[in-house]
């Protein structure tokens, strides 16, 4: 069984859980995700099956999707509502001008640091092993991208938002943030993920649902085969001769190809810098290459079968 899983995850459940059960649903060990959700948080979880983990390096880089609610007044240690109050209790807010003005400097590249309980490490540590012991530690900052920050809805304190961001943005720390720059503390009181790259939320599935499925033995209901994947690169179809030069690691010629498309046909074509799926005479997905030294041959580097 390999492919990908589109959950919607459940509070207050770990996206670990949401793991844990698929292998149990399944009886599959190899199961992974595709980027972190809080406990707290609910929403669409990418779930890889088999072959399809290792996938990673290209789901995990796609950008999120997020709907959620602010809540003006106080910040809290973990930057949402299971912490305790770090600020005073603030009854003045903001107009609703002054929230939009604030949501749109945090629009572009910025520079964010984690929150205390979180899994970015420092020293090889995560930081929410320096929060439990009260051991004073500052988090690196790093650069993200958020596209939009938008503003749904205010009816002091809370304020509903969308927003679209980069891969390694914490809302957590954009709802702490947004407090400090208007004044009156601030935390996350809930977020949805609504979307990753390509994938909404409205084609997720329960648990409940998944399990139905499989009891059925309709894998297909739930489980995106691995052909489907990746369909924004390009593709190659090679011969039998070419599928055995692929599964050896070695370089394919024009000669042991088929068939290309995508990505503005034919991929014979002098680009160092693109990545086509190779596909089987039976229309397996086998690997992942880029193209060799020697023009039209492309070389694997990432087999799959």
């Amino acid at each position: 069984m390999d492919g990908l899983i589109l959950v919607r995850k459940p509070v207050p459940a770990t996206s670990h859980d949401v793991v844990a059960a698929l292998r149990k649903i399944l009886n599959q060990k190899r199961i992974g995700h595709f980027g972190t959700l809080d406990p707290l948080a609910s929403g669409l979880l990418l779930a890889a099956v088999g072959k399809a983990t290792r996938l990673f390096p290209f789901y995990s880089k796609m950008d999120k999707i997020y709907e959620g609610r602010i809540r003006l007044g106080f910040s809290t240690d973990t930057f949402d509502t299971a912490g305790l109050p770090t600020s005073t209790a603030c009854e003045i807010f903001p107009d609703r001008p002054a929230v939009e003005d604030a949501l749109r400097d945090f629009g572009g590249e910025i520079t964010q640091i984690p929150p205390p309980y979180s899994a970015k490490k420092v020293g090889g540590t995560p930081l929410y092993v320096y929060a439990r012991r009260k051991t004073p530690v500052d988090g690196r900052p790093f650069q993200v991208r958020v596209h939009s920050f938008e503003l749904l809805e205010y009816v002091a304190p809370h304020i509903d938002f969308a927003v679209k961001c980069g891969s390694g943005t914490y809302i957590r720390t954009l709802a702490h943030d947004l407090g400090q720059r208007l004044g009156c503390g601030a935390h996350l009181a809930g977020l949805v993920r609504t979307g990753i790259g390509e994938f909404s939320l409205k084609d997720g599935l329960t648990l409940e649902e998944i399990r139905g499925f499989q009891e059925m033995g309709a894998t297909g209901r739930f489980l995106l085969p691995m052909e489907s994947l990746l369909p924004s690169l390009a593709m190659i179809k090679v011969s039998e001769e070419g599928v055995q030069w692929i599964r050896n690691g070695r370089p394919v010629s024009a000669e042991q190809i088929a068939d290309a498309e995508g990505n503005g046909s034919p991929v014979l074509r002098d680009d160092p810098t693109i990545i086509v799926r190779v596909f089987s005479p039976d229309g397996r997905l086998i690997a992942l290459a880029r193209p060799a030294a020697r023009p039209g041959h492309f070389a694997p580097f990432l087999v799959l079968y």
